[in-house]
């Protein structure tokens, strides 16, 4: 099985905030995206632009995925945002506001222009109704294309939903979002929770998005990356159990029998799978 990088905790960083970009280097997340969106004033873009720039190209942020999140298609910045991240060669490009199959091959057009390397991803952002009913589209439109990223604070207005815990308005989209990003092959991040001081239903949410099979939280406050890389990395029992399954499952194949039983249950290839992906999870963190 091929170990992809941990995504459990995705934090955004503000691109137009020096000292948060400089203390990000030292932040036990997953994946860093540096902000040139929401978090960055419009007098402030260019300035952003050219720091957030330099810090993806700097290598200074160890091993982990640095992205950059682009302001969206339609803003007067986006093009200038593309030519920059592509010369500067982050892990990925993050786009908000991604609706179609179309604007995916755009992008990729874009970056290819560029002279992005291809080490260099597209990270689409589903926001919006027309999003999550064309989401396989989307995510099926290019190779280049890897991770799929929940906006869930604008779907919501979107929807004219309510916040309520939980999530009930949201779950239809969450869901086909996730069977989109299932059936192409692709990473899905679940969105941002926006209360930094609510800690239980912070972790609410992150069982909820795990238990739901995303495989990481885009996350907004430092505060937040210890209990989402824990609800998203696989306990000591389920690393325990996975081992175990495996070993009985290759023992009965080399005695011929067709049945396995783990702890009173029987298993199935399907088990067998499972567990494999778990180990491979705990691998890439280091556990």
């Amino acid at each position: 099985m091929t170990t992809q990088p941990p995504r459990r905790s995705v934090l955004y960083m503000p691109g137009a905030n020096e000292r948060a970009l400089e203390k990000a280097k030292a932040l036990p997340a997953d994946a860093l995206i540096l902000d040139l969106e929401d978090a960055v004033a419009p007098d402030a873009k260019e300035a952003a632009r050219e720091r957030v720039c330099a810090a993806a190209a700097s290598g200074a942020y160890g091993e982990r995925e640095v992205a950059i999140r682009v302001n969206g298609l339609d803003t007067q910045w986006h093009d200038a945002d593309l030519r920059a991240a592509a010369s500067a060669g982050p892990s990925a490009v993050v786009v908000p506001k991604v609706d179609s199959a179309g604007e995916v091959h755009n992008i990729e057009r874009a970056l290819e222009l560029g002279g992005a390397p291809e080490r260099t991803k597209i990270w689409a952002m589903l926001e919006t109704p027309v999003a999550v009913l064309h989401a396989e589209e989307i995510a099926a439109a290019s190779e280049r294309l890897t991770v799929l990223v929940m906006g869930t604070n604008d779907l919501s207005k979107e929807l004219h939903a309510e916040f309520v815990p939980g999530r009930g308005p949201l779950l239809a989209g969450l869901s086909l979002c996730l069977l989109a990003a299932r059936a192409t092959g692709k990473v899905i991040l679940d969105g941002v929770y926006n209360d930094v001081k609510d800690l239980p239903g912070f972790e609410a949410e992150c069982r909820q998005a795990r238990e739901y099979g995303f495989d990481g939280k885009t996350l907004i406050h430092p505060s937040q990356l210890e209990p989402c890389n824990r609800a998203f990395a696989p306990s000591p029992e389920e690393i325990d159990r996975s081992r175990r399954i495996i070993a009985a499952f290759d023992e009965a194949r080399a005695a011929g029998r067709g049945v396995v039983t783990v702890d009173g249950r029987m298993i199935e290839n399907l088990h067998v799978d499972t567990a494999r992906r778990v180990l491979a999870l705990a691998e890439a963190i280091g556990g």
